[in-house]
């Protein structure tokens, strides 16, 4: 055989298969026609359901969780005078702040007061009734302080 028939040969193999591209089968395609069609419409439909469900998992809000980080002094007026916020127990001798169900103070061993939240009146921490409106306010022992992700209700003015 010389190089020129094996050029020819190579030549016609390549025309028979790209008359195979060019030329297709039209009843094997028409039978694929289904598999098409999953393809081409239920597969994007898929693919967008979950990249929507990957996009929410990612971007959905999530409650801000911070330790309670135990005692802490007192913030102070213009006067130099100590803010005890209402609801948390506190020693008005050193100025400090201690965590929910604390009900002594470490220091000099006297009874740490709380503020009621409703009326404002003083009472030890021991005392979980407000003697004046009677509010029930236990004073327990708190690992975590949730704060969700927003201002509170009443919009960032409130805070």
């Amino acid at each position: 055989m010389s190089v020129i028939d094996e050029i020819g040969k190579l030549w016609s193999d390549f025309l028979g298969f790209l008359s195979t591209i060019i030329i297709p089968d039209w009843a094997g395609l028409i039978a694929l026609l289904p598999v098409f069609v999953l393809i081409g419409v239920v597969g994007p439909l898929l693919s967008l359901g979950v990249l929507a469900w990957l996009g929410y998992g990612v971007t959905k809000p999530r409650a801000k969780v911070k330790y309670d980080e135990g005692t802490k002094i007192a913030p102070l007026d213009y006067l130099g005078q100590p803010i005890f916020p209402s609801g948390e127990p506190y020693c008005p001798t050193d100025g400090l702040v201690y965590p929910s169900g604390t009900i002594r103070c470490d220091r000099d061993d006297v009874p740490l007061l709380v503020r009621c939240p409703k009326c404002e009146l003083v009472r030890e921490a021991a005392i979980d009734t407000c003697g004046n409106c009677g509010l029930i306010l236990r004073i327990a022992p708190r690992a975590m302080i949730v704060a969700t992700d927003g201002p509170p209700p009443g919009g960032a003015a409130a805070a």
